[in-house]
């Protein structure tokens, strides 16, 4: 292989994380740098490509808000980890330590007594000004007198080498799950290097977070139930909110989820109310509580406020500590940590002005082309500008800006960020990218503990200044070298579990899940009885050869709403299929079935999401140009096996627990109505006794082979009515469901306590005792034969609507936790 430096730029007056300013490699990446030169470029594109579906099969993902097709989208990890010597990481850590500390006690002072303010260490306008300082917050306690259980710091190397701090990240500190998974990733990629270079583990970190929170939470005699609350799956980094919540074995909930009586927080699980004892919030503190704090929050928990400020519930980070995160007050925090503890910042931070006070800003806006202006307030909608980048009239205006407001603005000198070496699978070499490092620090009992990694971020691009995630940038994993356990990471237990702990239920198990789960099943089912019609109809549309099927099909799709009622058959046709604006569309069916799916990620194996993922993409594939009919109707035919796999991973991957019986009576009710709508419809229609039209009727009821197998002959009325409708056999004829869907309901009354409900029980008599000899000897000709068939379709009509109210009744009782009584009975 040629060298790997043959093409790789040595820029001067940066600092490069592998190599040394006269080109030679650093001591702590040879081992690294000799094993990649021993391999050839198919050889690292091979690895490359093993951790594109590593990540592609975990699901992990990152949103990015400004990309329509951002939902769901995949990590970004490169090859190479970033590597870190010991000596340098243990001072490094020193300095994080300390500084987590610092801001500990700072929000302890502006919450508390407020020294810092009334002796000028702090100015009132940054704190104050500040949307996160939260005045019902002021004199709360929290226990412990931890305000920051887990801190994060955005760092980047001066071009002498020296690390310096470039932001602090108080609030909701994100990018630690995604760090663990990178590491869970990369060293699978070279284990034998990742064993001899002796690489720092993680695990302990997230630890002591599990035992921090516990040990913190108010929870008296009790075992403390501690919840992670996430803002949902649209939020950026909804993967490690979900991720997190597995490897702490804690619940991840929303809002909604959770509610407070008496001061006291409860999550609303199906079997009822449990109290929480600590809360670890990826929420913005002002959304947490739409009573006290911003009150057009549709994330929050009305009263949480109340119970922190009672000391009822734990709330990690302290609700009000993102005013922490504002760039202005980098420049006072070293005077500060030396009023409060006699010591200079082991830390540095970037060189930053608050334009604040007049003798500064006068002296940032001399040197404006040298700087780059940034927002004060997280709250404020302003992008860093760089001064040498603007004309003279943006550069007037920049001037008029922030002496109009100046507290609102902070000039800082532009970090010339280190580079690092990245594989380009594309060209098949290494090139550099700017990268900066977040490190994370947990309080434990003794002080603040380091993650010994963190979350490398790395620059999309060669000459970008700025490194964010939502701009395109990548990750790496980041190798703190020696006195490392020696093999892969282990995640261990919290603590030994016996006998006594032992359960075959999950006790917090959300509503809001097994809602999702239930309206999973439902979309599922919905999802493939449109495709199915609507295969049956494209596919005699293209061969164009039993007009009187097509017809019948079409018929029936308008009558089921199925179909739009304006355009010719093909422009109708792809509209169902594949608008994304038609509420009936098959596409927007989709997308909300994989908006369930997305509720419920953590009940659904890893095969299962990932069988959904590839489902998504085959609808992406369509998105845009008109697409062949023939390339429809194979996507059709890939969907329904897609969808038969779904209720595959349902049957033999789920627990049968309280979830999965929700998924499946959402099934058994969306199949009961499927079928009965489409019959009833079927056996109004005036050719209903064609063979054409009974061909696909059981086509769409996915019962033709069973048909051919039992009377080698063509469709005829009553042997196929006798198949889909009375069949207890059968798992696509009515009567079938009807009973399964009664069963699993008496089911779900005797595991949940409640009474049983009579609905269905006169409907399957009526059902069963229905005779479809009156259709062979009927008395009176063709109108009694429609007589009999209209009292068919009626019968199937109170199937519909029986099976309506149960779907009703079930969202009031476990879902929406009304009362039964005042909504009628709600049993089974």
């Amino acid at each position: 292989m040629p060298d790997l430096l043959d093409r790789y730029p040595l820029t001067a007056g940066t600092y490069h994380e592998m190599l040394q300013s006269d080109g030679s490699v650093r001591p702590h990446w040879r081992r690294l740098f000799e094993r990649l030169q021993r391999m050839t470029p198919a050889q690292l594109n091979h690895r490359q490509a093993l951790l594109a579906r590593q990540i592609q099969e975990n699901g992990v993902t990152y949103n990015v808000y400004a990309d329509p097709k951002g939902a769901d989208r995949p990590w970004e990890l490169d090859l190479l980890p970033n590597l870190i010597d010991a000596s340098e990481w243990d001072a490094l850590a020193e300095g994080v330590a300390q500084r987590a500390t610092l801001l500990n006690a700072v929000l302890a002072d502006l919450y508390g007594p407020q020294h810092l303010l009334s002796k000028g260490l702090l100015p009132p306008e940054l704190v104050y000004g500040h949307s996160h300082f939260l005045w019902p917050c002021q004199g709360i306690q929290p226990p412990g007198g931890i305000y920051l259980h887990v801190y994060a710091v955005d760092l980047a190397r001066t071009p002498d080498g020296r690390w310096w701090v470039t932001a602090d990240r108080t609030q909701a500190p994100s990018g630690a799950g995604y760090a663990l998974e990178n590491r869970q990733i990369v060293s699978r990629a070279f284990p034998d290097l990742y064993r001899d270079l002796q690489v720092r583990h993680l695990t302990g970190f997230f630890r002591t977070l599990q035992e921090t929170l516990s040990r913190l939470a108010p929870h008296g005699h009790e075992a403390p139930l501690v919840v992670v609350l996430t803002p949902g799956r649209f939020n950026e980094s909804y993967f490690e909110h979900l991720y997190l919540a597995r490897q702490l074995g804690f619940p991840l909930v929303e809002g909604g989820d959770l509610t407070v009586r008496d001061a006291t927080v409860y999550l609303k699980t199906l079997g009822g109310l449990r109290r929480v004892h600590a809360i670890l919030r990826r929420l913005d503190d002002v959304f947490c509580d739409p009573l006290e704090l911003r009150t057009d929050s549709a994330l929050g928990v009305p009263g949480l406020l109340q119970a922190v400020r009672l000391g009822r519930v734990l709330v990690a980070n302290a609700l009000g500590s993102g005013v922490l995160e504002s760039p202005g007050l980098l420049g006072f925090l070293p005077k500060v940590n030396e009023h409060l503890f006699g010591e200079p910042l082991k830390l540095p931070s970037v060189a930053t002005w608050w334009c604040g006070e007049p003798p500064v800003m006068d002296q940032a806006l001399q040197k404006l082309d040298s700087l780059v202006f940034r927002a004060a307030f997280t709250s404020q909608s302003f992008a860093p500008v760089f001064g040498r980048d603007l004309s003279a009239k943006r550069r007037q205006a920049l001037v008029e800006r922030i002496q109009g407001r100046p507290y609102a603005y902070v000039a800082q000198e532009i970090a010339q960020l280190s580079q690092a070496p990245v594989w380009q699978a594309d060209a098949g070499v290494l090139l550099p990218r700017a990268i900066g490092m977040r490190v994370y620090a947990v309080a434990s009992e003794d002080g603040y503990r380091v993650l010994p990694g963190g979350l490398t971020r790395v620059a999309g691009m060669a000459d970008a200044e700025v490194i964010a995630m939502q701009r395109g940038g990548a990750s790496k994993d980041t190798w703190v070298l020696g006195e490392g356990a020696g093999g892969l990471e282990q995640w261990r237990a919290q603590r030994t579990l016996g006998l006594s702990d032992l359960v075959r239920r999950d006790p917090y198990l959300p509503s809001r899940v097994v809602e999702n789960l239930f309206w999973f099943g439902r979309y599922c089912e919905r999802c493939d009885g449109i495709a199915r019609l609507l295969r049956i109809i494209l596919a005699r549309y293209v061969e164009d050869d039993d007009p009187q099927a097509l017809a019948g099909a079409v018929a029936l799709a308008e009558r089921l709403k199925l179909l739009p009622e304006e355009g010719d058959l093909q422009s109708r046709l792809l509209v169902a299929l594949l608008d994304p604006g038609w509420a009936f569309s098959l596409h927007a069916n989709l997308r909300s079935l994989h908006g369930a799916a997305a509720q419920v990620r953590g009940k659904l194996s890893r095969e299962n999401w990932h069988a959904l993922v590839e489902l998504q993409r085959d609808v992406e594939t369509l998105d845009g140009d008109t697409p062949a009919l023939g390339e429809v109707l194979d996507f059709l035919n890939r969907l329904l096996m897609s969808l038969a796999a779904l209720s595959g991973f349902a049957l033999d991957d789920m627990t049968r627990d309280e979830g999965w019986r929700f998924l499946m009576v959402g099934r058994r009710i969306e199949r009961l109505q499927t079928l009965s709508t489409s019959l009833a419809a079927f056996v109004r229609q005036p050719a209903a006794f064609e063979a054409p039209n009974l061909g696909w009727l059981l086509e769409l009821g996915n019962s033709s082979i069973t048909y051919r197998s039992r009377y080698l002959a063509e469709p005829q009325l009553i042997p196929v009515l006798d198949l889909l409708l009375l069949d207890d056999q059968n798992p696509h004829a009515v009567l079938f469901q009807i009973k399964l869907l009664g069963s699993s309901l008496r089911r779900l009354a005797d595991d949940l306590s409640t009474p049983r409900d009579k609905t269905l029980k006169p409907l399957i008599e009526r059902l069963g005792h229905f005779d479809l000899g009156t259709l062979e000897y009927s008395l009176f000709g063709v109108a009694s034969t429609q007589a009999v068939l209209e009292g068919l379709a009626e019968l199937l009509g109170d199937i519909v609507e029986a099976s309506a109210r149960i779907s009703d009744r079930l969202a009031l009782r476990h879902f929406a936790h009304v009362d039964g009584v005042s909504h009628g009975t709600v049993s089974v």
